[in-house]
Formats: C-alpha cells, structure tokens, sequence
C-alpha cells in the first residue's frame, strides 16, 4: 500500500488485512505509516516511501517478497490534490501533482510487475480518481496527472495481455469525491466544488470495493457507476458542456455547501 498512512489508503490496509493479506504500509510520512501498520497489527509493518523515487518503489517490491515469499497485490494509493486555475498554479505545484500522481503510479506499477512477472501472477490496483475520466474545472491539473495514470493504468495492462501475460491484472478505481483529509480543507473552497457535485463517498465505502476488487479482478471500477456513465457524456459533448458549465458549477457550489452543513452538524457521514 502506498499513501496508506492516512484517509483512504489507511482504510484500504485494513480492509486487506482483513482479508487475509500480510500488509505492508508506506508513506512519504514514515511515522504514520508506522502508526497504521501498528493499528492494524498482527504481521502488517510500516515505512516511508516517496513513490516519486522510482529506485525506492523497486527496494519496496523487492524486499517485500524476500520478507514474505511473495507479492500478490500492490495498491497504488499515494496522491495530491491541489486546486485553482491552471494559470494561477506555480510551475511547482504543477509539477508535484504530476510527479506524486502520474509519475508515482507508474514507478509503483513498474516495481510491482519487477516481481509479479517473474512469479505469473498478481494484481496492481491504482486509485485513480473520476477525474481521470472527465477534465476537472478547478482542478485541472490534478485531472491531467490522473489521465495520464488512467491512460498508463490501461495501457499497461493491454501490454500484459499482448505479450501472452494472463496471470497479472491491473485495475484502475474511480471513485467520486471520498471524505478523507484531500477533502478536509475544501469545504469553503469553489474551486473544489467539483468534488462535491456528485455522491461524496467515505472511505470505508471505497475501501469495502477495493477488497472485493481483489477477488474479481476488472480494468476499471467506477464508484458509483452511474456517475461514469455522466462523466462519459460529459466528455462525449464539450461543447454543451461549456454552456452549461455556470449551471453545473452552480449546482456543486450548492451541494458543496449542503455537504459542509451535514458534516458541521454531524448528520454526515454517520
């Protein structure tokens, strides 16, 4: 697991380690990885990665299968979020988002395959986002760093199978907007009202699908399904969806809003 010591990843090693996986749990935050492998307990452990570091995600797979026999599944998780125009973003935050997001799955996937290939089997999961379907307004760079994950996501797997290679899957997940720490900050921010304009999802909720992804392995899972569906249109229509984007916008500010009220309250998530 990558990006596990916190929010959705922390949710996902445990669900795994429910499941019967030997967990191990990195961040670039070494502590609170740590800190989850200790929650979870039993044989889960904990250290840092920087999934930017592309030789450091290689030592990761390579050391987990000599501690354990094995790597079955690699969860690619790790990500940031940043918001505001395109124009108003330093050439930095820019680049951090690539970097964390793109370049980060990309080096995890490629580390994982080092030692999946060699044995035939298993699964790469890369949280990807809805924004890797649909270009983001006000986040425009985070939706560009998660269609190039989508695209690599996919386009790895069509390698695999290409090359004759049946026994490894590779598995995107596009979740709505989920209430983790990315979120926490956002409520007052319209530039996130994106985020907010579907079904806004817990952690656990994603978490729960994760392990049952484990089981049947697909390319994409998208979370609710519907929203896929609207996101396609979306992206099918562009120039409707520029007229109609003051109105779509409109309506996320509103649930954004709806949102920060039943969480300010406590009616939400219960």
């Amino acid at each position: 697991m990558t990006g596990a010591g916190g929010g959705l990843g922390r949710e996902i090693a445990s669900e795994l380690d429910r499941r019967g996986y030997t967990v191990r749990v990195t961040d670039v935050d070494g502590e609170a990885a740590q800190r989850t492998a200790a929650t979870i307990g039993g044989d889960a452990t904990g250290s840092a990665l920087d999934v930017r570091d592309e030789a450091a995600c290689r030592a990761t797979a390579a050391e987990t299968v000599e501690r354990v026999g094995s790597l079955d599944l690699w969860v690619n998780n790790a990500g940031v979020l940043f918001t505001g125009s395109s124009w108003e973003q330093d050439e930095g935050t820019r680049r951090t988002m690539i970097e964390v997001n793109a370049i980060g799955t990309m080096n995890g996937t490629v580390a994982a395959l080092d030692q999946m290939r060699q044995a035939g089997r298993g699964h790469v999961i890369n949280v990807v986002s809805l924004a890797g379907i649909v270009a983001a307004p006000g986040e425009v760079t985070y939706s560009a760093s998660k269609h190039a994950a989508m695209a690599f996501t996919l386009g790895t797997l069509f390698d695999l199978r290409r090359a004759g290679i049946d026994g490894i899957d590779i598995s995107a997940v596009c979740p709505d907007g989920i209430w983790t720490p990315m979120l926490e900050d956002k409520l007052d921010d319209p530039e996130a009202a994106g985020s907010f304009s579907g079904h806004l999802l817990t952690a656990e909720e994603v978490a729960h699908e994760v392990g049952k992804l484990t089981e049947r392995p697909r390319p994409i899972l998208i979370l609710p399904r519907w929203r896929g569906l609207q996101m396609r249109l979306v992206d099918l229509f562009p120039s409707l969806t520029t007229r109609m984007l003051p109105l779509v916008m409109a309506d996320a500010r509103r649930r954004q809003r709806r949102y920060k009220r039943l969480i300010e309250s406590g009616r939400w998530p219960k």
